[in-house]
């Protein structure tokens, strides 16, 4: 939590600078701000990542159950990375699909149910990593 309250203030500050910096100086100069501010960020971000992942000096070292193992935190950051993945992936798939569906009904309605086939499709894309998500809860 206290990260977050370090890092909000410095991507305030961050994005204020590249504000200022590009309506000062228009083009290739504004641009090459944002590409540096947004390089910072990254950074940020990855530390951030690895004092996290690391478990940090300040966290407590949790206590686990005799029998239990780490591979339990692993199949939940598999689900959640295959959930949010997919989610993603359908998301733009829905976007493309569904514009080129309305586009294909506004000249030829008959179209509708093929059209819907197709979208449905590109949704089912969010199912597939909700179903992976299962599988590896169930076997944590």
């Amino acid at each position: 939590m206290i990260a977050w309250l370090v890092t909000l203030p410095v991507i305030v500050v961050i994005c204020w600078a590249v504000r200022v910096l590009s309506r000062r100086y228009g083009g290739r100069t504004a641009l090459r701000c944002a590409v540096g501010a947004n390089l910072v960020l990254l950074a940020g971000a990855l530390a951030l990542l690895v004092v996290a992942l690391s478990g940090g000096a300040a966290q407590a070292a949790p206590t686990a159950p005799a029998g239990s193992s780490g591979t339990n935190s692993a199949a939940l950051i598999g689900a959640a990375i295959a959930v949010a993945g997919a989610s993603i992936g359908a998301a733009i798939a829905v976007a493309y699909t569904g514009a080129a569906a309305l586009a294909a009904l506004s000249e030829r309605p008959e179209l509708f149910g093929r059209a819907m086939v197709i979208v449905g499709l590109a949704e089912g894309i969010a199912i597939y990593g909700l179903v992976v998500a299962v599988l590896l809860i169930g076997r944590a």
